[in-house]
């Protein structure tokens, strides 16, 4: 990969002259110019290579200091302004990003938090950030496929979700196919790539609450097929998300059309049934959650109602020892809800129990 780790170490001449600080335009300028020299070239020696490598880790250091300041001043809003303006006016964001896997972890995390920085920044009420993404959506291409990379998931994933609290970068990802690559990432091996990219997707689908229900609704079937292998996977880290996400969406007022689809689904349903005997408690309370939306549909489809009334006395059974010891304090009234719809239930041979037996089986 050519990752360089660099000790950058001031001679004693050098040290016995301070040089003027350079201004935030200087200092883009001069990472612009250090940037072509990370990536490895035989044709520049090694020496000159670690040298500028040396320089470029001091740029970004100075950078960091101008956005966040330090021990003795805070950032100054101006300085900001200007190394905003200048870092996104050419196609520094680019390069920088396209040098990480070049650069030492100690660089790299510097980088990180200077770009997560620039994204965040506003000129005059503008976005420099967004309009600048909005021209270079391309850029999003050279982050996803790193995401994978046990290096570069971290750093990657930190920008991502930065570049993602801006709609244009949001919805590029959604209507592309990277969106189908985190059902990938999510279930890696490694927990701290599984972990980040976990983190990135719960970005991508709460952020933006138009532009998800947006692409919900137009990808309802893939998307909501490929999440199934989320929640019934082998990995109980990967089902605890995934179940805490889909209950996030499905509970959002934007998602209210993709809501009722999904709980009109017997297949769904019989998904969130097994979840609630899960053996992890925490997921058996997050599935609940979901659950809870298929007993309040006020329109179930007739095989859902069946299903329910078959199973109405081991349902209300299980309700009754269904119990955690911290729990918020809409728990029980939201579980003596469930159990009174499922009592409530009717088919044209079967009656449903009276109120007062709802009441009694609830308590």
């Amino acid at each position: 990969m050519g990752t360089v780790v660099v000790p950058c170490i001031s001679t004693p001449m050098k040290g016995l002259f301070k040089s003027k600080p350079r201004t935030p335009v200087e200092l883009v300028h001069h990472l612009r110019h250090l940037l072509p020299f990370t990536a490895v070239n035989p044709d520049l020696r090694k020496s000159k290579r670690r040298e500028k490598i040396c320089e470029l880790r001091k740029v970004i250091l100075e950078m960091r200091t101008v956005l966040y300041g330090d021990e003795r001043l805070e950032p100054a809003e101006e300085a900001c302004v200007k190394l905003t303006q200048e870092f996104f006016k050419e196609d520094t964001c680019r390069m920088l990003i396209a040098s990480l896997p070049d650069l030492d972890p100690g660089i790299r995390q510097d980088v990180t938090h200077v770009i997560a920085n620039l994204l965040k920044q506003r000129v005059n009420g503008r976005s420099i950030a967004s309009e600048y993404l909005e021209c270079n959506t391309t850029l999003l291409t050279i982050m996803l496929p790193g995401c994978d990379d046990s290096e570069l998931a971290l750093a990657y994933g930190a920008i991502l979700r930065e570049c993602i609290r801006h709609q244009v970068a949001a919805k590029y990802i959604l209507e592309s196919d990277h969106i189908k690559i985190f059902f990938r990432y999510i279930q890696d091996p490694s927990f701290d790539i599984a972990s980040d990219a976990t983190s990135t997707f719960r970005e991508l689908l709460t952020r933006h609450k138009s532009t998800v229900a947006e692409f919900l609704t137009k990808n309802y079937d893939w998307f909501f097929q490929e999440y199934k292998s989320l929640l019934e996977s082998p990995n109980y880290i990967s089902r605890r998300n995934a179940v805490k996400l889909l209950g996030t969406m499905l509970l959002d007022r934007s998602n209210t059309s993709v809501m009722v689809r999904y709980v009109s689904s017997l297949d769904n349903m019989r998904i969130f049934m097994n979840l609630l005997r899960d053996s992890n408690k925490t997921i058996q309370l997050e599935a609940f959650h979901v659950f809870k939306l298929f007993a309040a549909n006020q329109r179930k489809p007739q095989e859902i109602v069946k299903v329910l009334v078959a199973n109405r006395s081991k349902l209300i059974r299980f309700f009754s020892d269904f119990t955690f010891e911290k729990v918020d304090e809409n728990f029980e009234s939201d579980k003596a809800e469930v159990v009174k719809q499922i009592a409530a239930l009717e088919l044209k041979d079967q009656p449903s129990l009276t109120l007062k037996q709802c009441e009694e089986i609830a308590s």
